[in-house]
């Protein structure tokens, strides 16, 4: 059989070792939907299978494999697919292995029924390898473009953010020189500046953990036996900080005891917080609860406010994403650079944990946390 009429006809068993191969590739893949992860496979070997049939000359063949054909950009299948995995966070490493292991699949499902090793079947894998690779350039490119304007877009909202803090202690260093003997305004100032140093932490804090995921691939994690009810309540307590016009309703359950690194955990909940503090709905009050499993401690911080869009839920945990504010909310401080709940989700997932979202009209947004109680190292690929 033909290799693109053998592509055409198996296309669901071809699509099924993808979308195995695709939830693999850890962390994006966690909380992607079978149609994330499938993603635009199934048009790419649709066009594969039109590509080879398609009479081309010699010229045509070499500019092919250096990825120059024609007419591709910005709106084929692979180009698509190339954004649309940037923005779910996969790496180009991880985006290069998912067309290798297409290469591989087809190629090992065809030849098996192979029964005769002619002229024909040696142009169809050669017509296949260069469709594959222009296919890679395609989606390697629009990668490589969706992650410069990620970048771009990061350090704007970097400088964005800190100008607010930081404009805050200039103008309260101002008022302790004019007023440095006002006891009662400088009880004021002093509390300012500590909740702008707060909120400047939490932001170098979060910078400097996406450093590290991105250098040495593993979140560093360092364990003592310890009580999640006191890592909550630091963290509360920070929060209120650094948010003073808003209520925050800590449930505490008993025996929270489990080995834990606390400095990071107190990092999760912070982060956590801060982003229900900036997203609910005013007036609202935002919930904590810790309660003990058996062998996990759980954690859930609810607020009330804007649904997270459907089509957000997938790419919430990414880093450098935002959600935009509503005109409530617009007004409001930022209180991350896209990065809080990527940490949270890289801290959790190195805890052997697990974190998850929910957000509905009626039962507002509640991001739940599952840490075992004995640390589980993370394992698999990253």
């Amino acid at each position: 059989m033909k290799l693109s009429r053998y592509i055409d006809e198996q296309s669901e068993t071809i699509l099924a070792e993808w979308e195995d191969f695709a939830q693999t590739l850890t962390p994006a893949s966690s909380s992607m939907s079978r149609r994330a992860l499938r993603d635009h496979a199934l048009q790419m070997l649709r066009a594969i299978a039109l590509d080879i049939d398609t009479t081309q000359n010699h010229t045509e063949e070499l500019e092919k494999s250096k990825g120059n054909a024609p007419n591709q950009f910005p709106n084929s299948a692979a180009s698509i697919h190339g954004t649309l995995r940037e923005d779910s966070g996969f790496t180009l490493v991880q985006l290069t292995a998912e067309f290798r292991a297409l290469r591989a699949s087809v190629l090992r499902l065809w030849l098996a029924q192979v029964t005769d090793f002619t002229k024909e079947v040696t142009e169809d894998i050669i017509r296949f390898n260069e469709a594959v690779d222009q296919a890679l350039a395609e989606s390697a490119v629009t990668f490589s473009e969706r992650s410069t304007e990620t970048r771009d877009r990061f350090l704007a909202i970097l400088g964005h953010d800190l100008r607010t803090p930081l404009s805050a202690i200039s103008m309260a260093g101002e008022l302790l020189i004019r007023s440095p003997e006002d006891a009662s305004r400088n009880l004021e100032t002093g509390k300012r500046l500590r909740r702008s140093a707060a909120t400047m932490a939490a932001m170098v804090n979060d910078l400097l953990e996406y450093s590290r995921t991105q250098l040495g691939g593993k979140m560093p994690i360092s364990t003592n036996l310890c009580d999640m009810a006191e890592i909550a309540q630091a963290a509360v307590h920070d929060a209120r900080m650094a948010n003073p016009d808003c209520t925050f309703d800590l449930e505490l359950g008993s025996d929270l005891l489990g080995e834990f690194d606390a400095v990071k955990l107190q990092q999760v909940v912070m982060n956590l917080l801060a982003n229900a503090a900036q997203y609910r709905q005013s007036g609202t009050i935002v919930r904590m609860t810790v309660a003990p499993n058996d062998s996990s401690v759980a954690i859930s911080v609810t607020n009330q406010g804007t649904p997270i869009p459907p089509e957000a839920l997938n790419t919430i945990f990414s880093a450098m994403v935002q959600l935009p504010l509503d005109d409530e909310n617009a007004n409001r401080p930022s209180t991350s650079m896209g990065l809080g709940l990527f940490v949270a989700r890289e801290i959790s997932m190195a805890h052997g944990g697990a974190i998850t979202v929910t957000s509905t009209l009626e039962n507002g947004t509640c991001f739940d946390v599952t840490i075992p109680r004995k640390f589980i190292p993370r394992t698999g690929q990253d």
